[in-house]
């Protein structure tokens, strides 16, 4: 088994579905399982630390919410700084703010101001589904003077055909289902 057949496998294994969560329809792919335990969930930080866009990074953005937790580990195991992708709101003014389509709604996310300008970040979230919070973030970081290096995820949801509103971009995700 490859070392990305690997990491996929010990998420798989880890993974909770939760039907009919947030919304009758959708299938939620719960990673507290994945979290709770500390080797695989240190794995998955180790996997996403040797992508070489994540390296070439100066800071991590986190997309909300279990984006953080990602972003934060993979900072700390990186050695640099974190900034979060905030749902609209939670943060204090200034922010740059962006909405986008979920498969269930539609949301918006911020950013502060004047941390990312001429900063080289990485984009991690939990689950690349529809591909509309990680476009939102990618356009957020761009309007507050970030140069992207890439994006990361734990899952991607291919049948939701996220990476259509990717354009240019090759998410790296650890499992794709």
């Amino acid at each position: 088994m490859t070392a990305a057949g690997t990491i996929g496998s010990l998420i798989s294994a880890r993974l909770r579905d939760v039907a009919d969560f947030p919304e009758p329809g959708v299938v939620f792919k719960d990673i507290t399982p994945l979290l709770a335990d500390a080797a695989a969930f240190a794995a998955c930080i180790d996997a996403l630390a040797e992508l070489p866009a994540a390296a070439e990074a100066d800071v991590i953005a986190g997309v909300e919410a279990r984006g953080f937790i990602v972003a934060a580990a993979l900072a700390a195991r990186l050695g640099i700084g974190m900034v979060p992708v905030r749902k609209a709101g939670k943060l204090p003014p200034p922010t740059v703010r962006a909405a986008y389509q979920l498969e269930y709604g539609s949301a918006e996310i911020e950013i502060p101001t004047g941390l990312l300008e001429g900063r080289r970040a990485f984009i991690v979230d939990d689950v690349l589904a529809t591909g509309g919070t990680l476009a939102a973030a990618v356009d957020l970081l761009g309007q507050g003077g970030a140069q992207i290096t890439g994006l990361g995820v734990l899952i991607e949801l291919s049948f939701l055909n996220g990476r259509q509103k990717l354009p240019g971009w090759d998410p790296a995700a650890l499992l794709i289902l």
